[in-house]
């Protein structure tokens, strides 16, 4: 396996890592902090006070995990590689948001997917060598 290769199959999940501390900043250094969360009790508009307002709101309705499910089961319809990580890092940001149920679906069957379809992009070990390149092989 060449390094570019090796790269473009490896750097999806790191960023699938990436997401998931951000998602794990963004829970408890943005919405869990008490100091934050009584600044924007006393009717502060602020777009911070706005996004955290945002943010309680998908995970208190379950929309994070609903969303999640959705794009889960638009990537067992579609074949497309983009579709099934983003149903597995949507998975991991819902685990994170409290929609632990329909996140850890949406991680796992996204995972699942993935995998599947990351697998018809790579050659067999048999592959190597076969006719494709139409090399012979001198007998020991």
């Amino acid at each position: 396996m060449t390094t570019k290769r090796l790269f473009l199959t490896v750097m999806p999940w790191l960023l699938l890592v990436v997401i998931g501390l951000l998602t794990a900043w963004l829970r408890y250094g943005f919405i869990e902090p008490p100091a934050l969360a009584h600044s924007c009790d006393d009717g502060n508009t602020s777009a911070s006070c706005s996004m955290r307002t945002f943010i309680v709101l998908g995970f208190n309705t379950y929309s994070f995990g609903i969303a999640a499910l959705v794009i889960t089961a638009l990537a067992f319809v579609r074949k497309n590689i983009a579709i099934a990580w983003l149903a597995a890092a949507l998975g991991i940001f819902a685990i994170i948001m409290y929609c632990y149920y329909a996140g850890a679906m949406a991680l796992l069957v996204g995972c699942l997917r993935w995998v599947n379809l990351q697998k018809f992009g790579m050659p067999t070990p048999g592959d190597q060598n076969r006719d494709s390149n139409r090399q012979v092989q001198a007998q020991p």
